[in-house]
């Protein structure tokens, strides 16, 4: 396509959403798209805009393995628990270098299982599929076994790529602090201890 003239805009519209009123006094150029006259004096180019398919994904959809990406469009146990009860364990954690932010908590039972665990992430796909992911393992799992719950298996298991690994070390993070603060809980408060 050749240099646009002096006093032309160049404007890209999908093309469905070219109306018959904005063609009107077009005439067809070489490169595919409709010049017309523009009220402020020149000429308007009409481009056309090629569409995805629907179920094409798009260019960052495809750089991620599909375990993130089912991961990430459909994620597990987002929401929160009551951070104030003693049964419930809360760990945020953060990663300054790429501002990714994790919390994840759990809920436990009397018999020490985890009987529930939520998450909210604030970063990149592969930190969003990390957090789901492990809100899904640690359920059904006692504190003990959450604690075996390692990145490499989060990683491995997503398929990330050496540059995200840093995704799955923020959620053993967020597991490993989230059963540090349910721990703590547990702790009998010292005034409590006292008085026994």
């Amino acid at each position: 396509r050749g240099a646009l003239q002096a006093g032309c805009q160049l404007v890209h519209e999908p093309l469905p959403s070219v109306s018959r009123s904005a063609c009107a006094g077009a005439s067809p150029q070489d490169g595919g798209g409709w010049r017309r006259p523009s009220k402020a004096g020149g000429f308007v180019l009409l481009l056309p805009v090629p569409r995805l398919p629907a179920r094409e994904l798009s260019a960052p959809a495809r750089l991620y393995h599909k375990k993130v990406v089912d991961h990430y469009e459909n994620p597990r146990n987002v929401g929160s628990l009551d951070k104030t009860a003693k049964n419930v364990g809360t760990g945020l954690v953060g990663a300054p270098a790429c501002g990714d932010v994790m919390k994840l908590q759990i809920q436990v039972d009397d018999k020490g299982k985890i009987v529930d665990a939520r998450f909210k992430t604030f970063g990149c796909g592969s930190a969003i599929a990390s957090s789901s992911l492990a809100t899904e393992w640690v359920k059904g799992k006692t504190v003990e076994e959450a604690l075996t719950i390692k990145n490499t298996d989060i990683a491995k298991e997503l398929c990330l790529p050496p540059v995200k690994l840093h995704c799955s070390m923020l959620a053993e993070d967020a597991i490993k602090a989230a059963l540090a603060d349910y721990k703590l809980k547990q702790e009998p408060k010292k005034g409590e201890a006292e008085k026994t």
